[in-house]
């Protein structure tokens, strides 16, 4: 997966707004205390990452492996 495809589904499922604020200040536990924005600058890739927020955060089953076509 792509930053973009990520930054994407996280825009998809969120909101643009709502999607910023939770990959700069949501802290996940499975990302060793990080949140998304500090994961991925650390080199953790976005499908671990977005795999992560579906989790926490019950994201669709539709949005699990990307965006549908």
């Amino acid at each position: 997966m792509r930053l973009t495809e990520f930054r994407a589904l996280m825009t998809a499922h969120f909101g643009s707004h709502r999607a910023t604020s939770v990959a700069a200040d949501h802290v996940f536990s499975a990302l060793g205390g990080r949140t998304v924005d500090e994961a991925l600058a650390r080199g953790e890739s976005p499908k671990k990452v977005w795999s992560v927020v579906c989790e926490t955060f019950d994201v669709p089953a539709i949005l699990h492996h990307g965006l549908p076509d």
